[in-house]
């Protein structure tokens, strides 16, 4: 069974500024908790279709890497912005997106989807109507916090 998850924030950012700081995979780790972000191929930006990025989410040394390759990227002249990623690790798999939208002329929306598949059969299923509710809102406070950290990039 696959779930759709979505989550967005709105910030009082112009979308470029936005998009660029969603965008840089290593910074994802401030504001995603438990997690690290890179590039697969360091030589490779991972900033258009075909790059590809892993995450490590986990504490210590417990926790899964997360493989995605980057299936669309479009940039608009607005400083809007789309990626797409196929999670392709064996323990996250299905598609991601994140999009940033203008929602004027200094502010803009981002959301985050993820269409996952669920793991373990129906026991996936009865555990997601459990875990659901947390994992929203560990979302939400992810969002609060990148909201927060990309304001603070005005300040410099």
């Amino acid at each position: 069974m696959r779930v759709l998850i979505q989550r967005e924030v709105d910030v009082e950012l112009p979308a470029a500024t936005l998009w660029a700081y969603i965008t840089d995979w290593p910074r994802q780790g401030e504001w995603v908790p438990h997690t690290r972000v890179e590039r697969a191929v360091p030589s490779d930006p991972a900033t258009s279709v075909g790059g590809r990025i892993r995450a490590w989410s986990g504490l210590g040394l417990v926790g899964f890497w997360d493989h995605m390759t980057i299936t669309a990227w479009e940039t608009g002249a607005d400083g809007s912005g789309r990626c797409e990623v196929l999670h392709t690790g064996k323990v996250v798999r299905g598609e991601g997106e994140f999009i940033v939208e203008v929602t004027g002329p200094a502010t803009s929306r981002f959301v985050w989807k993820e269409m996952a598949a669920l793991p373990f059969g129906r026991a996936g299923v009865l555990g997601w109507r459990l875990v659901r509710p947390v994992v929203e809102r560990l979302l939400d406070q992810a969002l609060q916090t990148m909201r927060a950290k990309a304001l603070g990039l005005r300040q410099t």
